[in-house]
């Protein structure tokens, strides 16, 4: 398989950006990139470090993130399976890209820029929920912030071809997979939701 080796054998590939996709970047949040964010109950943010890459799902029952200023957003991190792949790149290397979603609309938003980790009761009892607060809160300095092209969501149907997970292996048949039956998949599966539900926040 031949791969391409330099950007100018690429750049011939393609035609020039129009001006709408060059237009659309902004170094700061506009009042409509900042209602889109605001409405946004999930995002997928990514990091890299010395290990490579890490692509890491955030969601809320609000929104995702809260807006500190045209800036600034804070993110907080709650309880997960406490790898902190995320955190330990961005104490490492702060660049960071979050991609915006919401329900039901094709477009999804951009936010290119650098991280740091807050420990801050400051910051961390801004997120308080059900008596809980994160430990720590992903502080994100916006360097541009666009809207994607709306054609990777209307392909796959996201919003549209309804659930799509039937006949899906689940997360304890593919530990039980990979451990080759050293773990438990089906009591892993069967106390999940319990799990989670008391570890939510």
């Amino acid at each position: 398989m031949q791969t391409i080796k330099s950007i100018k054998e690429l750049e011939s590939l393609f035609n020039e950006p129009g001006k709408a996709a060059l237009l659309k970047v902004t170094s700061v949040l506009t009042p409509a990139y900042r209602k889109w964010i605001e409405h946004s109950r999930f995002c997928v943010l990514s990091s890299v470090g010395p290990e490579g890459t890490d692509g890491s799902p955030r969601g809320e029952d609000g929104p995702v993130v809260q807006v500190l200023d045209a800036k600034t957003l804070a993110l907080p991190d709650w309880r997960g399976n406490q790898r902190i792949d995320t955190l330990r790149n961005i104490v490492r290397d702060g660049r960071v890209s979050i991609m915006f979603m919401v329900a039901g609309s094709n477009n999804v938003i951009r936010v290119n820029g650098t991280a740091q980790v807050s420990a801050d009761t400051a910051i961390t009892e801004r997120f308080e929920r059900q008596g809980k607060q994160p430990k720590v809160v992903i502080i994100i300095t916006i360097e541009e912030v666009y809207f994607q092209c709306a054609r990777a969501l209307m392909r796959a149907g996201l919003w549209s071809d309804g659930d799509q997970s039937e006949g899906l292996p689940t997360a304890g048949e593919i530990m039980t997979e990979i451990s080759e039956g050293e773990l438990n998949g089906v009591a892993y599966d069967e106390g999940w939701l319990e799990r989670a539900e008391k570890t939510m926040w």
